[in-house]
C-alpha cells in the first residue's frame, strides 16, 4: 500500500546537506512478516521502547545467524524522511541451533523527529529508502496514557497454530487471546471467528512458510528446518510488545494447556497476592503438568456433555495428572509484566528489569492435555485432578452458546 503525504515543515535536523526530502509515498507493509531489501532477513514489526539507553526504538525479526551485516535506520518524520542513524542488532540467545533466530534491530530517533515509520538500510544511502517496505511505529502513548488505557487484566499468547490444527474442544475455554495464525482447520477458523467478532481475540496472519522453511520441532538436530516451532520464538517476543500498552499481565502458554489457580478462586485472585508478597517480581514460573489421555469413567465420575460433530477431544475428561519427575529438566511457562520483559525464551526469560519467582505447584500450575505424550503411565502412577471441574457450572452454558453461535453443534448437548 503507498500512503500519500503532503508536503510540510522544513526546520527537521534531516540530512547534513540541509537537503529536505520529503516522504511523498512511501511503500507500507500490509503483512505480519516483511522480507528486508537486500538481506536474507525478515522484519515484523517496530515498538517504541526507551528501556535502553540512547535507543528509541525496536524492531522485531527473524534473522539469519550467519548473514548479520551492519544495518542504518530511517524515519519518516511527520512527513520528512530523517537523516539515517546506526542500527544495534541484538540476536537472542535463545535459537535451538536453527539458521534463523529472533533478533532485534534497536534504533535511535533523530533530534526533533516525530516519527511514525521505520525502515533499515544496508547502506546509509537515503536514496534507496524510496524503494524500501515501511513499518508503523507502535507503543506511542505516554506513560501516564499507558497505565490509563490499559484495556485487559491478562493477555493469553497463544504462540503459533500450524498443520491445519484442528482442536475445537480444546481451544474455547480461553478467552481474550493473541493468536498467531499459520494455518488451522475449518471448524476451528470458524470458532475464532466468533471469538474475533467479540472482541476476546486477535488474530495475527503468520505465514512464516510462504518465507521460510518452518520446523515442526523444537531442536534443530533432530528436527531439520530453517527456524523453530514455526517462529515461536518470534511470536511470543512480538505478542509482548503488542500487549504492553493494554495488559497488565501476559500469559505465555500452548493452546493445550491452561494456567490453574489451585488456592485462589481466579488469575487476578492469584496475582495480586503474587504481587503483595513479591513486590518487585515481574516473571512468574509457572509449573508444568501433564494430563495424559485416559480412558474416562463417567459411572464413576459421573457424565459430562457429549459434543456432537464437534472435532477434537475434551480437556475436562483429562483427570489423571502425571507427577513430574523433577531430578531431570523440568518446562515452566510464563505469566509475566509486559513492561519488565525485554526478551523472553519458550520456558524463561532472557532479559528483564525484575525479579523471577517460580510459583510453588499446589498454588498454581500447568494444565497441559497434549494430543499425544512421549509416555503411557498406569493409572497407579496418576493423581486424580479434578480442578477445572469446579468452574464448569459457569463454564459449559458459555461453551455451548458459542459453539452454537459458530454452527459447530450439530444436535443438542447431551447430558
Amino acid at each position: 500500500m503507498q500512503l500519500f503525504l503532503v508536503l510540510c515543515q522544513t526546520g527537521l535536523n534531516v540530512l547534513p546537506s540541509g537537503l529536505i526530502i520529503f516522504c511523498l509515498r512511501i511503500n507500507l507493509s500490509e503483512q505480519t512478516i516483511t522480507p528486508l531489501k537486500n538481506t536474507k532477513h525478515l522484519l515484523v514489526s517496530a515498538y517504541v521502547d526507551q528501556r535502553v539507553k540512547d535507543l528509541d526504538i525496536r524492531i522485531i525479526g527473524i534473522f539469519k545467524r550467519d548473514s548479520i551485516q551492519p544495518l542504518h535506520c530511517v524515519f519518516c518524520c511527520t512527513n520528512v524522511l530523517s537523516k539515517t542513524t546506526p542500527a544495534t542488532i541484538l540476536q537472542h540467545s535463545d535459537h535451538f541451533g536453527f539458521p534463523f533466530a529472533t533478533t532485534d534491530v534497536m534504533c535511535q530517533i533523530p533530534q526533533n523527529c516525530k516519527a511514525t515509520h521505520v525502515t533499515l538500510l544496508t547502506t546509509p544511502d537515503k536514496e534507496s529508502a524510496s524503494d524500501s517496505t515501511w513499518l508503523p511505529i507502535r507503543n506511542q502513548k505516554s506513560d501516564r496514557q499507558k497505565e490509563e488505557n490499559v484495556k485487559f487484566d491478562f493477555t493469553v499468547c497463544i504462540s503459533n497454530l500450524f498443520g491445519d490444527y484442528n482442536n475445537v474442544l480444546q481451544f474455547h475455554y480461553k478467552l481474550q487471546m493473541v493468536i498467531y495464525n499459520t494455518s488451522c482447520g475449518p471448524e476451528l477458523d470458524r470458532l475464532l471467528q466468533s471469538y474475533s467478532d467479540e472482541g476476546f481475540v486477535e488474530m495475527v496472519p503468520w505465514p512464516i512458510d510462504k518465507h521460510l522453511n518452518p520446523s515442526r520441532g523444537w531442536l534443530h538436530s533432530e528436527h531439520g528446518g530453517d527456524v523453530h516451532y514455526f517462529g515461536q520464538l518470534t511470536t511470543l517476543n512480538e505478542c509482548i510488545y503488542r500487549s504492553m500498552e493494554r495488559s497488565r499481565y501476559v500469559l505465555l502458554n500452548d493452546i493445550d494447556e491452561i494456567i490453574m489457580p489451585y488456592q485462589h478462586k481466579d488469575l487476578m485472585s492469584l496475582m495480586n497476592t503474587l504481587q503483595n508478597q513479591n513486590p518487585n517480581t515481574g516473571v512468574f514460573l509457572i509449573e508444568n503438568h501433564t494430563y495424559p489421555k485416559k480412558t474416562f469413567n463417567q459411572s464413576k465420575w459421573g457424565p459430562l456433555p457429549q459434543w456432537n460433530g464437534v472435532p477434537g477431544f475434551d480437556i475436562m475428561v483429562h483427570i489423571y495428572r502425571e507427577e513430574p519427575n523433577r531430578n531431570i529438566y523440568h518446562p515452566h511457562k510464563l505469566i509475566v509484566q509486559p513492561r519488565a520483559v525485554q526478551q523472553t525464551s519458550v520456558h524463561d526469560v532472557l532479559m528483564m528489569s525484575a525479579t523471577k519467582f517460580k510459583v510453588p505447584p499446589d498454588v498454581c500450575r500447568i494444565i497441559h492435555s497434549p494430543i499425544r505424550t512421549p509416555t503411557d503411565p498406569p493409572l497407579d502412577r496418576l493423581h486424580v485432578d479434578t480442578r477445572l471441574w469446579d468452574f464448569k457450572d459457569k463454564l459449559l452454558p458459555n461453551v455451548i452458546k458459542v459453539l452454537q453461535r459458530a454452527e459447530l453443534l450439530r444436535s443438542e448437548t447431551q447430558n
